[in-house]
């Protein structure tokens, strides 16, 4: 099945108008999903809508409220929600351009690509893509979608341009009150180009297939690993982590570092930790 557009429009800049259609550019089918079972029965938890002190209530009777106060609600009904939500526009209008790399990392949330709607939007979308990446900007403007208006940025993305959803201001956190503990010191010249060495000598080019969620591999492991035993219920034995002792602090950071870029000094040694016994395996009593 052909994926289904996030958004169809047009770009306007100035007087100039580019059809085009938005799609994701990211999935989340790598997240595994966990349901809640009732064991003995092996079924679904399922729940409730309860009023604490009345009971189950009728969908009917819910309504959504705002917590203006401790325990005080302004509440809102469905049609009254529906009444400020914004309507969608089939426009995306180029307010704005700023630098490459001018908004902080902390306000991008979500890419789409952005592909020409038809052959006769080509020329147009060609140019507007070459103009952005021959002065090194990013186009910035609100888009209408789903009754909510959010801003975006456009910019060049190999052969074509990429959407990237914005986070608005009051979504970001200060990022001075959170640093504003850390030292503010320089540390000493060798401890710098000794890790600015080690950073150049694992500098390779980007290859995201590269990296893999190794937390998602090992849940699916297990998972076939309990799918295949006899009632699905056996507790397994203890997967070991590969260097998984942990030991103490680094107490002398230009030995470590002189030890990482292969340098003949060497860290000092760790005290030796009592090992714990590996735990046996166990199975659950069948009832």
């Amino acid at each position: 099945m052909a994926a289904r557009a996030y958004w169809q429009g047009q770009i306007r800049l100035a007087l100039v108008s580019i059809p085009v259609e938005v799609y994701p550019a990211t999935r989340s089918g790598a997240a595994i999903s966990f349901h809640q079972i009732h064991e003995p029965s092996g079924k679904r938890v399922r729940y409730e809508k309860v009023v604490p002190g009345l009971g189950p209530v009728d969908r009917d009777e819910i309504l959504k409220g705002y917590e203006v106060e401790k325990g005080e609600y302004v509440l809102l009904d469905e049609e009254e929600i529906e009444a400020v939500k914004i309507e969608s526009r089939k426009t995306l209008e180029l307010v704005q351009f700023v630098e490459n790399g001018a908004v902080d990392v902390l306000y991008y949330e979500k890419p789409y690509f952005i592909l020409p709607a038809d052959d006769l939007a080509q020329e147009a979308y060609v140019v507007l893509r070459e103009a952005l990446r021959q002065t090194g900007k990013a186009g910035l403007g609100q888009l209408s979608v789903r009754g909510r208006e959010q801003l975006v940025s456009v910019r060049p993305c190999g052969k074509g341009l990429i959407m990237e959803v914005l986070r608005y201001a009051d979504e970001v956190a200060k990022v001075a009150s959170q640093f504003k503990d850390l030292p503010t010191g320089d540390p000493s010249e060798d401890l710098i180009e000794l890790a600015t060495t080690l950073i150049e000598k694992k500098t390779h080019p980007f290859k995201p297939e590269a990296f893999r969620d190794h937390y998602i591999d090992a849940l699916h492991r297990l998972i076939e690993k309990k799918r295949k035993a006899k009632g699905g219920k056996r507790i397994l034995e203890d997967v070991e982590e590969p260097g998984g002792a942990k030991g103490g602090n680094v107490i002398d950071l230009m030995a470590a570092l002189k030890k990482s870029v292969g340098g003949g000094e060497k860290a000092p040694p760790k005290k030796p930790t009592a090992s714990k016994p590996r735990k046996a395996a166990l199975k659950r009593k069948r009832a």
